[in-house]
């Protein structure tokens, strides 16, 4: 599995209808939204309601990625708003086994984050229980970051914990991913790649998608 999920993070939010349209045109495989809260990182986007909103006018999956502090109190409204997929920080989740299992109860598939400075050791216990896992390539909080040259070497050694558990999880990433990078990480072992930027701010979305594709094919 090799997904291309671009990050609505970069969207044009005057016209997010059209872009949305535009982006699954373009070859998307899902979308990407970034839950900001200005609490667990700098910054501050959207909430289950904009989530709806999408979920109304795209048949793709919604990644939804929860940057917020104490996410166990939102899952319910994030599932309920159409979130296919919900993500939580490591760094954030005291209780992280039973924030994983309350997303799952939902049916929405559920993922762990870990930012550039966490080691993947300390996921260990939860491969296995999560269903993916999400490495941030930049630190949170902003787009257009440049991104962090030793994450690859993260997601290798992520792959080969999560073979000699022998479990399905699979490796998102997320931050400063390229054309110019995009094989490199699929190299590494990452199945869906996350880019804002350098899709909804290239001239042709559709062609650098497709480079992208068949960069990690």
């Amino acid at each position: 599995m090799k997904l291309i999920a671009p990050s609505v993070l970069s969207a044009d939010f005057s016209k997010i209808q059209s872009e949305i349209q535009m982006i699954t045109e373009a070859g998307a495989d899902m979308l990407h939204l970034d839950v900001m809260d200005g609490h667990f990182v700098p910054n501050i986007t959207f909430g289950p309601k904009m989530v709806e909103s999408i979920r109304r006018h795209t048949k793709l999956n919604l990644d939804v990625h929860l940057m917020i502090s104490e996410p166990e109190k939102y899952i319910e409204q994030f599932a309920k708003a159409g979130a296919d997929w919900i993500s939580v920080h490591f760094e954030a989740c005291i209780h992280l086994n039973r924030v994983v299992n309350q997303i799952k109860d939902y049916g929405v598939k559920a993922g762990v984050v870990i930012n550039p400075a966490t080691s993947v050791s300390v996921l260990q216990e939860i491969i296995g229980v999560a269903d993916y896992i999400l490495l941030m390539s930049v630190n949170p909080g902003f787009g257009g970051q440049k991104f962090i040259s030793s994450s690859p070497e993260k997601a290798v050694k992520l792959a080969e914990m999560i073979k000699n558990k022998n479990a399905d999880t699979f490796i998102e990433m997320d931050g400063g991913i390229d054309v110019e990078n995009i094989k490199l990480i699929s190299d590494s072992g990452v199945n869906v790649f996350v880019a804002g930027n350098s899709i909804f701010g290239s001239k042709d979305p559709k062609e650098t998608i497709s480079k992208m594709k068949k960069l990690i094919s």
